[in-house]
């Protein structure tokens, strides 16, 4: 019983193991997660959602059909004498009485055009929504790449000096053991290296965090490690040509937020329209026909009905729509401040970002890795104490970090001014 238990585990063990390895570079990915992610197939359809509302506002209203007033029996003083033939066969209607009436709801003042203009208005959101969705969705994405590529690096960085520290472990443990490095020496390599291994864990548990958002905007299978193949992109283009004036110019033209609200202002307008229209009455046109129910034998009678607008004249709903229009005027000021403010500040954070990168002196990072190299060697040879050694290995990572922080930084303001932009300034 207990080996059937186990079953499962090891089933289950050897099927967390069986993980794929899916490299990638940057534009690969966003390949991918254009095509796949399930929330932008989800607001697509919404634009098809929001059309097929237009369509229903096109139809005409249906023509209801009435029948009524048939007796199934009646009596001799109610015939006075005359043959009542069954309703169900035979001469149907014959010394029956029943009544007919056709009726048609005719829309006045131009209801069914304007409700099919504000319904129109909800198609245009619907395609807006979409590219905020995807212009956010976008910018998330950017980033969480931005920062697996950081990962990916700093992993490195640890890697190397972890193995460094460990072919230097292995040494001074044989050294030990023959009695030419004292215990002491070796406890504090061997803690480093420790160190070391658990700073490396901290890095693969922030990693798998980062790929659990890549794998659900990217849609792809859990079990996949995803890796990017290529280096943190420097900026295009010289950033000296960006204007603050011209970038606010491009968010007016760009921004999703400014085409929602003024369509929220057109949305409110038509609704206006719509609603003084309701206080026009609806005419319905009527058609009758009654047999035997009447001083005629066969009447056809025509008519019509029409609410009488004494009392509702839909002032609440037009007033609704006038102060929603007011109200659509108020916040489409509010945004367009809002996003000036917003371009100006990723502007100068970019600008900020850029210059602290540009200070960084080209092949330092190759420097780096060239001298920690050299000091493992000149430790090993005993030619620079431990106490040296370990703190050109903490400078290492710090200045790793550093080097690497500016990189991420310069990537992820980037994309914060496409996003404030609402296009790609800069790639």
């Amino acid at each position: 019983m207990k080996q059937l238990l186990v079953l499962p585990f090891i089933v289950f063990g050897s099927y967390l193991h069986a993980q794929d390895t899916l490299s990638l570079s940057r534009e690969e990915c966003e390949g991918v997660f254009l095509k796949e992610n399930l929330l932008l197939i989800a607001e697509k359809l919404k634009i098809s959602q929001s059309e097929a509302l237009v369509q229903q506002a096109k139809l005409w209203p249906n023509p209801s059909f009435t029948l009524d007033q048939v007796n199934f029996w009646a009596t001799n003083y109610q015939t006075q004498g005359q043959e009542i033939v069954p309703p169900l066969w035979g001469n149907f209607g014959r010394n029956q009485q029943f009544g007919m009436e056709l009726e048609q709801l005719i829309l006045t003042a131009g209801k069914r055009k304007k409700l099919m203009a504000l319904e129109r208005v909800g198609v245009d959101k619907a395609g807006v929504y979409f590219e905020e969705l995807l212009r956010s969705l976008k910018t998330e994405f950017r980033s969480l790449i931005a920062e697996l590529q950081y990962i990916q690096g700093i992993e490195a960085a640890y890697r190397e000096q972890l193995t460094s520290v460990a072919k230097l472990t292995v040494s001074f443990q044989s050294q030990v053991q023959k009695g030419n490095i004292s215990r002491g020496e070796y406890v504090r390599l061997k803690a480093l290296e420790l160190e070391l291994t658990s700073e490396l864990n901290d890095l693969k548990n922030d990693r798998n965090a980062v790929q659990k958002e890549l794998k659900s905007l990217m849609r792809l299978n859990p079990l996949t490690i995803l890796v990017i193949t290529d280096k943190p992109g420097t900026v295009a283009g010289n950033l000296s040509q960006l204007r603050a004036a011209d970038l606010i110019e491009q968010a007016k033209s760009n921004r999703q937020e400014l085409k929602l609200a003024e369509l929220e202002k057109e949305y409110y307008s038509k609704l206006y329209a719509y609603e003084r229209a309701q206080r026009v009455p609806d005419l319905s046109l009527k058609a009758t026909y009654d047999r035997n129910g009447n001083t005629m034998l066969d009447f056809i009678g025509f008519g019509f009905s029409i609410d009488l607008p004494f009392f509702n004249r839909n002032q609440g709903n037009i007033k609704y729509a006038e102060t929603g229009l007011e109200i659509a005027k108020i916040e489409n000021e509010f945004r367009q401040l809002q996003v000036e403010n917003e371009v100006v500040a990723a502007y100068q954070n970019l600008l900020i970002a850029s210059d602290f990168m540009n200070n960084i002196e080209p092949g330092y990072e190759q420097t780096l890795d060239d001298l920690l190299k050299h000091y493992a060697s000149n430790f090993q040879s005993r030619n620079i104490s431990m106490i040296e050694f370990i703190d050109f290995l903490d400078a290492y990572l710090d200045n790793k970090k550093i080097i690497l922080d500016a990189e991420k930084n310069v990537s992820q303001k980037l994309e914060e001014l496409n996003y404030a932009v609402g296009t790609e300034v800069l790639q």
